[in-house]
C-alpha cells in the first residue's frame, strides 16, 4: 500500500466545540508540535462563522453534508452546504481525494472520555485500534457505521483516503476544559505518531485484539402526543457512556416519574447519554454493541 504522507487535520466542524479549534490555534503558536513529523500535514477551520457565533451551526449540521450526491446538488447552497463544497475543493471529490488521511476533531457534552471513532473499514484502521489502546488504554474504540461505503457517508472525516473523529467529551458547548484539551492533544498526537510509524514499517509489537463497540442505533427520549419531550435520562443512567446496560436497567424517567427501563435481551452500551447537540432530534442516547478488533487482521472486520 502506498504511503499516508498527505494529511488535513481539522477542527471547528461545529462551532460550538473548542478543543479542537484551540488545539490547532495551539500549533499555530507551536508548529514545531505537529511539523517534525514525517508527514505533510495541513490544519483547516472548518465553520468560522459558526464559532464565531458559538453555535453548532447556522443553518444545517456541516458534518451531515458531506455525501457524494449531497456535494453534487448545485441546488444545496445554504452557508453549512456551501462551506461543505469550498472544503471538497480543498479536500477534493470523495472519488479523488487529495488528501491521503482527513482527521476530525470533536467533542460531546457526554462522558465519553477520549474516543477513536473509526467510519471506515481497513486493515490499516485495525493496526491504529492496536497501536493507540496500547499507548493510550483510556481510549475508547468506536466503530461507527463503518459498513458504509465512503460516497454513502456524510460526515467529514471521510473526505480523505482514510479517515477517523476524534471524539471527546464531557465538556460543556462553548467552552474549553484542559483536561478534555490534553485528552484530544495526546489521542492526535498518537494517531499521527501511528501514521508515521506505519509509513516506515517501524511499529512496535501490538496486542492481537482490542475492544471496541459497534453502533447498533438511536434511542429517543419518551415524548408526548405532541411530540415534545416527556422525561429524560435517569440518574441512573447519566455519564455512564460505554458501560453495560442489559434488559430491565433505568433507562429514562418520565415527569409523571414513571421509569423506563431497557427491554432489549442483548447487552447494549450506551453513548452520547444525554448529548446536548441531540435535544433537536430527541434523542436520548446511542447504543452499541462490544465487539473485538483483531488487530494483525488482513481483512475487513
Amino acid at each position: 500500500m502506498e504511503p499516508i504522507k498527505k494529511v488535513a487535520v481539522i477542527g471547528g466542524t461545529h462551532g460550538n466545540e473548542f478543543s479542537g479549534v484551540y488545539l490547532l490555534k495551539k500549533w499555530q503558536l507551536h508548529p514545531e508540535k505537529y511539523n517534525s513529523r514525517d508527514l505533510e500535514i495541513s490544519t483547516l477551520f472548518s465553520n468560522p462563522k459558526a464559532f464565531e457565533a458559538t453555535k453548532r451551526y447556522l443553518d444545517v449540521d456541516l458534518n451531515r453534508q458531506f455525501r457524494a450526491d449531497l456535494l453534487a446538488d448545485p441546488t444545496l447552497g445554504n452557508y453549512e452546504q456551501s462551506r461543505a463544497k469550498a472544503i471538497s475543493l480543498f479536500l477534493g471529490d470523495k472519488d479523488a481525494p487529495k488528501f491521503d488521511f482527513v482527521l476530525d476533531l470533536h467533542n460531546t457534552t457526554s462522558n465519553m472520555g477520549p474516543c477513536l471513532l473509526l467510519v471506515q473499514q481497513h486493515p490499516m484502521y485495525n493496526l491504529m485500534a492496536g497501536y493507540v489502546k496500547m499507548k493510550m488504554p483510556e481510549v475508547n474504540i468506536s466503530r461507527d457505521e463503518d459498513h458504509k461505503t465512503r460516497d454513502e457517508h456524510h460526515l467529514l472525516a471521510t473526505m480523505g483516503k482514510f479517515g477517523v473523529i476524534v471524539e471527546v467529551g464531557p465538556q460543556p458547548q462553548g467552552c474549553l476544559r484542559h483536561d478534555v484539551l490534553e485528552w484530544m492533544e495526546t489521542l492526535t498526537d498518537h494517531i499521527l505518531d501511528f501514521l508515521e510509524l506505519y509509513n516506515k514499517g517501524e511499529l512496535p509489537k501490538l496486542p492481537e485484539q482490542v475492544e471496541a463497540y459497534r453502533f447498533l442505533e438511536e434511542l429517543k427520549v419518551p415524548v408526548d402526543s405532541e411530540g415534545h419531550r416527556a422525561g429524560t435520562i435517569h440518574k441512573d443512567r447519566e455519564d455512564k457512556d460505554f458501560q453495560p446496560m442489559k434488559k430491565g436497567d433505568p433507562m429514562y424517567i418520565t415527569f409523571d416519574d414513571e421509569v423506563i427501563t431497557y427491554q432489549g435481551e442483548q447487552t447494549v452500551y450506551p453513548t452520547f447519554i444525554n448529548e446536548a447537540a441531540y435535544y433537536d432530534n430527541n434523542l436520548g442516547m446511542s447504543i452499541s454493541e462490544k465487539v473485538m478488533i483483531d488487530v494483525y487482521s488482513k481483512h475487513k472486520s
